[in-house]
């Protein structure tokens, strides 16, 4: 598994006072679409939080099964991404910070169901909808939307640099 680390703050790992865990995945079916989320002007890959007791892999499992209402349940899964990224101060809460995402790659030809997605508070406040993409467009429409939403200079980052990676693995096999 590849490893990018973000860290101008120079924060050395006895600092970090908290880490935040996500899984995120790359859904790609046969047609070469890539399965976004979208909410509040920002895409993401479909993911989130990693809940207390988990596994990475039972995370992914359920906030695809969340999010997209797919049963991904019978895959194995293992990330082919881990990004890191360090903050001081986070937020002003006077806490060192590391938030760790890790990456997924699941391909499957599964439709979306959204009968079976149970968004959270937070999603159904900000109208979170699903958009199948032409992988190709993807880089595109992301690099058009990055000023919609200050968050999305990040997430935008990440997303290509998962894109990437991605890419790279398929021009190995």
């Amino acid at each position: 598994m590849k490893e990018v680390k973000f860290n101008d703050d120079n924060i050395i790992e006895n600092n970090i006072d908290k880490v935040v865990v996500r899984t995120k995945a790359l859904l790609i079916n046969d047609k070469n679409e890539i399965l976004l989320g979208f909410s509040d002007n920002t895409y993401q890959f479909p993911g989130g939080h990693l809940e207390e007791g988990e596994s990475l892999e039972e995370c992914i499992k359920r906030e695809v099964k969340e999010e997209t209402g797919l049963d991904i349940n019978s895959y194995t899964l293992n990330p082919f991404l881990k990004i890191s990224h360090f903050h001081r101060n986070y937020n002003h809460q006077n806490e060192n910070r590391r938030n760790d995402l890790y990456y997924y790659l699941i391909k499957s030809d599964l439709n979306y169901d959204l009968k079976n997605t149970h968004y959270d508070e937070l999603e159904l406040k900000h109208n979170f909808t699903l958009q199948i993409v032409k992988l190709d467009n993807v880089e595109s429409l992301l690099l058009k939307n990055i000023d919609k939403n200050p968050i999305n200079k990040y997430v935008t980052e990440e997303m290509l640099i998962a894109l990437k990676e991605y890419k790279a693995m398929c021009a190995v096999s």
